[in-house]
């Protein structure tokens, strides 16, 4: 299928970027390229809730892109695998070199700075 895209690995992509555009998700994500934190751990470095930073750990174990590991009374989470801190890496490396047009942009909202 050569110039064709196969339309169920582009719904699954658009959801991908759909759950890394949440802010607070990027967050978490960001928390955990330092390794493993349990849920106080995360909502303390994010500024988040414990409460909204469950209910962000649940969409993100639900997309795959977290894993949770039980360590007596505390759940330990931690990024998936080396891909998701991969495409987090990338997106740095992007961002850096694009922060000029990305922050002209008309077209991708506002963004907190």
């Amino acid at each position: 299928m050569v110039g064709r895209s196969d339309p169920a690995r582009s719904a699954r992509r658009e959801k991908l970027f759909h759950g890394l555009a949440e802010p607070s998700r990027l967050a978490i994500l960001a928390c955990l390229r330092g390794g493993p934190l349990n849920v106080s751990e995360i909502a303390d470095r994010a500024a988040l809730s414990q409460s909204n930073t469950s209910n962000h750990l649940a969409c993100l174990l639900g997309c795959g892109l977290v894993r949770r590991e039980r360590e007596g009374r505390f759940t330990y989470y931690r990024l998936a695998d080396e891909d998701v801190a991969t495409l987090l890496a990338v997106a740095d490396r992007i961002v850096t070199h694009t922060a000029p047009d990305l922050l002209a942009c008309p077209r991708c909202g506002t963004t907190r700075i």
